[in-house]
């Protein structure tokens, strides 16, 4: 539908311009100038509501002389977008050698150099051509920026959005073609009051790791300062990624001890010998914000351990790695048994707040049962006189309303005595 309007819209521009060849030259530049501007305004409309890959499927439909005529009228912001869904040979034919241009920053990749991480800021294709890199490192990427790494290296490479929508089962693969390894894992973003989990997705093709994730992590930066200061702290992409693994673990282990020390100002509110309701509230808060983090973590490294695990299984690993590995195994034990026990203290903490609050509801309830209890007296002498009303000696004794409501007081009295002394209204 959309080729055959860009099809009808270029035939009028051309038949219209055909049909003014013999007409007067300032008459054929205004009318060429006005159908021209009232063609390219409905060309203009109709990209805007088109994907880069629509257009690109257009642009290869037509003709040489009409894909020219089209691609004028492509905003230049979505150019670089629609140069990746064309082939080579049209793309030349529009714009000669330029290569469709990536955002600086976002694609890094990391090659050794003296046994250190050297990186490589990439912008096109030809900052690839003159490098070997161990570690291609994906931040945010766009389709095409996606599409110009796994063009260039012969794979395909995931949407970060679409990694949440995995099942279980489709996280660790091995392509048909035995020379890709898709590992897909969480890793854990620990900012104050917003602790979440952050897919990323790893393909090990070869001597070289490429990971594509959509915000910048913690292990990530840790893992690239090492690496880059400390001479053979990696030696291949296996061991870059285990290193990666091992510093998720590390980083979960900051995270635990962070949540102890929360947990312990919580500790002393709630073992204090009063807290009021909205004291409880606020550590009831706190205590539900630590428990998501330490659940995550648990999750994270349950999801570290199956990695690390697909990694044996697939027996890629030098026996130093095997090492290396067995160790991030036994430092995910450790932590889940942390994570188990920190469970148990936040069930303990939980169930004290909300006791709590539960005797400050009682406290409440006391006071209102005692008042029932201490007003039930006069309000039977008062019921009494009230059915009496002929025989009421108050009627001709002067002292005979004073002396009820006397005995009104006194009736309250005797009830709220024998609470204090029981000790009930403390």
């Amino acid at each position: 539908m959309a080729l055959q309007t860009v099809n009808e819209l270029l035939k009028k521009h051309r038949l219209i311009e055909k049909m003014l060849e013999n007409e007067p030259v300032r008459r054929r530049k205004l009318v060429t100038a006005l159908v021209h501007r009232q063609h390219m305004v409905q060309l203009h409309n109709l990209l805007k509501r088109l994907s880069a890959a629509e257009i690109g499927a257009i642009l290869t439909a037509l003709t040489l002389d009409d894909a020219k005529l089209l691609w004028l009228e492509i905003n230049e912001s979505r150019q670089d977008d629609v140069l990746w869904e064309i082939s080579d040979t049209l793309r030349e034919a529009l714009v000669g050698d330029r290569e469709p241009h990536c955002g600086e920053g976002h694609i890094s990749a990391y090659q050794l150099v003296d046994g250190l991480l050297s990186k490589v800021t990439i912008t096109c294709r030809h900052d690839l051509e003159k490098i070997e890199p161990i570690w291609v490192d994906l931040l945010a990427p766009t389709k095409a920026q996606r599409h110009l790494i796994g063009q260039f290296y012969g794979l395909d490479l995931p949407d970060p959005d679409e990694l949440t929508d995995l099942e279980a089962s489709a996280r660790f693969y091995v392509e048909q073609n035995q020379e890709e390894i898709h590992i897909n894992s969480d890793f854990l973003l620990d900012k104050e009051g917003e602790a979440r989990s952050v897919p990323v997705a790893f393909v090990l093709r070869g001597d070289t790791l490429f990971s594509v994730r959509d915000e910048e992590l913690p292990v990530f930066r840790l893992q690239r300062l090492r690496a880059r200061t400390q001479p053979g702290f990696v030696s291949d992409s296996r061991d870059l990624l285990l290193d990666l693994y091992g510093a998720e673990a590390e980083y979960s282990a900051d995270s635990l001890e962070n949540i102890y020390t929360k947990l312990e100002s919580v500790s002393r509110n709630v073992l204090s010998q009063t807290m009021t309701d909205e004291e409880a509230a606020r550590t009831l808060a706190d205590i539900a914000e630590e428990e998501d983090l330490n659940g995550r973590i648990r999750r994270n490294m349950l999801d570290t351990q199956r990695a690390v695990s697909f990694l044996l299984r697939r027996k890629l690993l030098s026996p130093t790695q095997l090492e290396d590995a067995q160790q991030i195994l036994r430092d995910i034990e450790s932590l889940n048994s942390h994570t188990a026990f920190l469970f148990d203290k936040i069930n303990f903490l939980m169930d004290a707040t909300v006791g709590f609050i539960n005797i400050n509801q009682n406290k409440v309830i006391k006071i209102f049962s005692v008042a029932s209890v201490a007003l039930l007296p006069p309000t039977l002498i008062a019921s009494i006189y009230g059915m009496n009303f002929n025989n009421m000696p108050e009627l001709d004794w002067v002292f005979g309303y004073p002396f009820a409501l006397g005995l009104m007081v006194f009736s309250v009295l005797i009830p709220y005595l024998f609470f204090r002394r029981k000790g009930w209204l403390r």
